[in-house]
């Protein structure tokens, strides 16, 4: 053995062996319980981050369930991440001084194909530096076609259920991105703004955004303010700065009686809550923004303005005209913006599909309810009960290129919608027109949501029923409603059974001081450069050694350094163990060394008990630390000094106690540092034989 453990030497070497006995690849053995785990997919367009190594409590999972004989499938998986993606392409183009507008639909789609692929292999080649046990031979990608039509029958199976339909409704768009949002991947920034008192006919009335008032349509009071009761039912008239026009007073209870004067201008086609005012008492919508972020012609003069240029002349206007009364430059409220490139998002109305989810959500809930889906840890179930409880129509419409392409068509002579999972010869409609197809594509979430049964159905029917419903969903606490949510609900309804058994959820990393790690903050750790310099293991161990489940994670470089030294403790006792392997007399002292051997190994088999039982119940990071301090300080620190002597001299009591310890200790701590604990296990067994062939 060499003197150290140099993770460089091995890891690579000891990845293909695995590879090419097939250890990570599963089969159906019905002599065999299943336990399968669907990787999250990371997304294809980026490389790994620290996020994606909290994988590792799947790896663990994957390498425990093996050793306790089960048949494992993990099984690999990538993310085309739609709007994320093309996102990050069109930062590539504009570095070349294009942007997605100078080629047509299928050349930019091509382009974005081409830079995934070559992409993918950068991170399938970072997951194996990480030592994730993933059937490789079994890899997917969200826009496979055999994924695809599984998407267009589940969209087809809602749409037939009465659970999909199209409306045009108010929606978020943002301009720059020139997509909609559904309600989840809306970022609310509290903002300081200036809040405009402006006189509007006989009412003086705070706005945020004096822009929009050309779209207004009516004014709202509270039914119980007195100050405005004997206007309720009747018309005024406002100046509207490009001429007089009238709106009606209506009463609603959604009206704050305390904001501004209590009295508020409703433009429903540009403000969720004057949207929802505007259903209850019939009220008209008037678009004055465009899906550009300019105003349109609805506008007069300040036609063709964006949204802020416009605010400020509006502003300027009313004041010279006498109509602005004050403003109150402190305002602070809640502002909707993009997830992606943090613009501020534009409430708009347009034609989408939406997904009714109170169905779907109140059959994901009965999951939970009933056990089916168990959540850990427990502390997450209230909330991804309220989650489900909470949920709204979902808005599944992108208008980007780069995505699943929605399989609705439109009959061109009766303007009505059909859907059809492959592409139809003729209108399903009126039987003969020229039908068109929408130009939109799904939102990313929705073919995810369907990830678990989706891959598994790929594989085959005898696959499929041997895995799924899958046993875990390993994931970040963080995509609850995001993803975990939306695949409860979607897989309930397409397979009439849960889509994985638990739900396992891990925190965020942060660094030392538990702040969020960010590029501008400087706190950024690379996983690869981390492996680069301590070894996969050091890593892995690190993100989970201290941490309870659920938990963020507080890393730093000084606590991989600190595992790293962990693993070389590990080595330096098999190294000491077979450089003494040689056994020759007993040594004098024979007796004590058999009393301490005796005593060693009875404390193994109750700290492997312990070890087995906190496994079961999922907590790894208590499991971990109860091998740490037995390994080092019980066996390294105590034991190995007791029986030094009696090594060196060969006592066989003593080095066979020691060698069926540290041996076992090996198995149980593979889950956690595979690399070191398949190496050790490669000298004292042999290189043909694997620590992943034994039995727990």
């Amino acid at each position: 053995m060499e003197s150290k453990f140099d993770p460089k030497l091995v890891e690579e070497k000891i990845y293909k062996s695995w590879e090419d006995k097939g250890c990570f690849t599963a089969k159906v053995d019905k002599n065999k319980e299943p336990f399968s785990i669907i990787l999250p997919p990371p997304n294809a367009n980026g490389s790994l981050h620290l996020g994606h190594a909290m994988f590792t409590y799947e790896d663990i999972m994957i390498r425990y369930n093996k050793l306790k004989g089960k048949e494992t499938l993990w099984l690999l998986g990538l993310d085309h991440a739609g709007i994320e993606t093309q996102f990050v392409f069109e930062k590539h183009l504009k570095k070349q001084g294009k942007s997605r507008f100078d080629y047509s639909r299928d050349e930019l789609y091509q382009m974005i194909w081409d830079y995934v692929n070559e992409n993918k292999k950068n991170i399938k080649g970072q997951l194996k530096r990480l030592g994730f046990a993933l059937d490789w031979t079994r890899e997917k990608f969200t826009i496979d076609p055999k994924v695809v039509k599984i998407v267009y029958n589940t969209f087809k199976k809602l749409y037939d259920a009465g659970l999909v339909y199209r409306a045009n409704k108010l929606i978020n768009y943002c301009v720059s991105c020139g997509t909609s949002y559904s309600d989840l991947e809306v970022v609310y920034k509290e903002r300081i703004d200036p809040l405009y008192y402006m006189k509007y006919g006989p009412f003086t009335l705070a706005t945020v955004r004096p822009e929009t008032k050309f779209g207004d349509t009516a004014v709202a009071v509270h039914p119980k303010d007195k100050r405005y009761k004997s206007w309720i039912g009747k018309e005024i008239t406002v100046d509207g700065l490009i001429g007089p026009f009238k709106v009606k007073v209506v009463a609603d209870e959604a009206v704050d009686p305390k904001f501004g004067t209590g009295a508020v201008k409703v433009t429903p086609a540009h403000d969720f809550n004057d949207y929802e005012i505007a259903k209850r008492h019939d009220l008209p919508m008037k678009q004055v923004i465009g899906y550009d972020g300019k105003l349109n012609e609805h506008a007069g003069i300040y036609q063709g303005l964006r949204v802020f240029s416009a605010r400020e002349r509006v502003v300027a206007d009313l004041k010279e005209k006498g109509m602005l009364v004050k403003v109150d430059e402190k305002y602070t409220h809640r502002v909707g913006s993009c997830y992606r490139c943090g613009r501020v998002l534009e409430p708009l109305p347009k034609e989408q599909w939406f997904i009714k989810v109170k169905p779907l959500a109140a059959d994901a809930k009965k999951l939970i309810q009933k056990k089916e889906t168990i959540v850990y840890p427990a502390r997450f179930k209230k909330r991804l009960v309220d989650i489900l409880d909470n949920f709204i129509d979902w808005n599944v419409s992108r208008q980007v290129v780069w995505g699943i392409r929605i399989p609705a068509y439109k009959c061109q002579t009766k303007n009505e919608w059909f859907i059809s999972t492959t592409k139809p010869e003729l209108c399903k409609v009126c039987g003969d027109c020229k039908f068109t197809q929408d130009s939109d594509t799904f939102d990313t979430w929705f073919s995810s949501a369907q990830w678990p049964f989706a891959t598994l159905m790929t594989e085959g029917e005898e696959l499929y029923n041997y895995f799924y419903p899958t046993s875990v969903m390993e994931t970040g606490h963080d995509i609850l409603r995001a993803w975990v949510a939306r695949m409860m609900m979607v897989g309930k309804f397409v397979t009439d059974k849960p889509p994985f058994k638990m739900v396992f959820l891990h925190g965020m990393v942060r660094d030392a001081k538990g702040q969020k790690m960010s590029k501008s903050k400087g706190n950024v750790i690379d996983p690869i450069i981390m492996i680069d310099k301590y070894g996969a293991d050091a890593l892995r161990t690190a993100l989970i050694f201290g941490t309870t489940e659920g938990g963020d994670v507080a890393l730093s470089e000084d606590k991989v350094k600190g595992m790293r030294n962990f693993a070389n403790k590990i080595w330096n006792m098999g190294r000491f163990l077979w450089m003494n392997l040689e056994t020759g007399k007993k040594s004098e002292d024979g007796a004590s060394y058999t009393t301490v051997a005796k005593a060693l190994l009875k404390e193994f088999k109750a700290e492997k008990k312990k070890y087995l039982k906190l496994m079961e119940k999922n907590r790894f990071s208590q499991a971990l630390g109860l091998m740490y301090e037995f390994l080092w300080h019980r066996v390294a620190d105590q034991y190995i000094e007791q029986l030094k002597d009696g090594i060196i001299n060969g006592n066989i009591e003593a080095l066979e106690a020691l060698k069926e310890t540290y041996l076992e200790s090996l198995v149980l701590l593979h889950p956690f540092m595979p690399y070191v604990t398949e190496a050790t296990w490669k000298v004292f067994k042999g290189e043909e034989s694997s620590i992943m062939d034994q039995k727990l």
